[in-house]
């Protein structure tokens, strides 16, 4: 009788760690992450919220690929090494243009924190690629202390001059106020040549 038992029991288990090894496999095993970004990304976003955001979109964490397009004449091989790597290459925050959402500044964070730290290495295919498409790149210590001034003050340093407007033609000097006949009269005739004197 206890042998029974003992068997049942054992068969039970037997069962049901095979119920268990044949359940299906969750198709999706998420959850939800309790935070997007580290404390100090956060603070870092709202300093440059505060700088800039009047002027600008900011994005965070973006795609190197996501805002770099590869130039038609490149041959295919090229091509596909230069997205792949670019790929793999992220950008903590991106400056937009309001208007056009066109990549006006590319923001990365560097700290030492850890064993190899963040970022402290500039990589050169980032570096190349930005400045081939056009596009500052700043990188900026992170440090506490930060005043919302010190990042408006970095971020204009590097962004690209505002074009002045078009000037218009210029006048020639002292036919502004002239009649049109005597304007007529002022306008430059042919030069004339050197006159030769003979000796």
């Amino acid at each position: 009788m206890e042998l029974a038992i003992l068997l049942m029991v054992l068969v039970i288990i037997v069962a049901v760690c095979v119920m268990k090894l044949n359940e299906p496999q969750l198709a999706f095993p998420f959850k939800k992450k309790t935070n997007l970004f580290t404390q100090v990304e956060r603070n870092f976003l709202a300093l440059i919220e505060d700088a800039v955001g009047k002027d600008y979109r900011i994005l965070c964490r973006v795609k190197l690929v996501d805002i770099l397009a590869v130039r038609q004449s490149t041959d295919k091989k090229t091509s596909k090494n230069a997205v792949s790597k670019a790929n793999s290459r992220y950008l903590d925050f991106v400056l937009c243009s309001k208007t056009d959402m066109t990549p006006v500044l590319a923001i990365d964070l560097v700290h030492n924190n850890g064993k190899d730290g963040y970022k402290t290495q500039r990589d050169w295919f980032v570096n190349g690629s930005l400045d081939a498409a056009s596009i500052p790149h700043v990188r900026i210590k992170v440090r506490s202390g930060y005043k919302t001034q010190d990042i408006k003050d970095c971020i204009e340093a590097k962004l690209p001059s505002k074009i002045p407007k078009q000037l218009k033609a210029p006048i020639m000097q002292g036919t502004l106020n002239l009649p049109e006949e005597l304007k007529q009269k002022a306008k430059p005739t042919r030069p004339v040549g050197r006159s030769v004197i003979a000796a």
